[in-house]
């Protein structure tokens, strides 16, 4: 961990109907692909199909067959700063889960890493929401874990506990 790593040429994308479709259409764009959107996503399935953790590693096996995304979740701290860190040193930028503020409320959120300086504690976030955010070590594991998530509302309790969502999870493109 003693080099910082980073992805460059991620664009903004703020999402106008589902954070999942708009980090995949950062990361297509990313990739090279304007063809992918928020809206052509949309208006494929007429619905949003990427609510859940397997949903979303799904939609990125079905847009990008070049590559294997691969969701590992529940994964211990340590886990889950190796694969970030070894994913963003192969040049990928790595989708997950989080609790994200959209104003004052809690969420649950897909954003991208793209970048990992462990020595200064800094995490470097572009989030759907239209901002990019540079977070602490441990204000991302928080996050991550769902442990900043304050009041979380009862559908969301139960969706952890039934496995609907996960925490701790990273999505790892190869």
């Amino acid at each position: 961990y003693r080099s910082p790593v980073s992805i460059s040429g991620i664009g903004m994308v703020k999402q106008e109907i589902s954070c999942g479709y708009a980090v995949i259409e950062m990361f297509a764009k990313w990739n090279g692909n304007t063809d992918i959107t928020e809206k052509t996503l949309y208006g494929e399935y007429g619905k949003i199909v990427t609510s859940t953790g397997k949903a979303f590693e799904k939609e990125m096996n079905r847009q990008f067959p070049e590559y294997k995304t691969t969701m590992h979740k529940y994964l211990k701290n340590e886990e889950l700063i190796n694969l970030v860190y070894e994913s963003l040193a192969s040049g990928f930028p790595v989708p997950f889960e989080w609790a994200a503020l959209l104003g004052d409320e809690w969420t649950l959120h897909y954003s991208l890493v793209t970048g990992l300086d462990v020595p200064n504690d800094l995490v470097t976030i572009v989030n759907p929401y239209g901002y990019i955010e540079e977070i602490t070590l441990q204000e991302f594991l928080n996050r991550t874990s769902f442990e900043a998530y304050k009041k979380m509302p009862l559908f969301l309790e139960l969706g952890f506990a039934f496995g609907l969502f996960e925490k701790n999870t990273v999505f790892v493109v190869e």
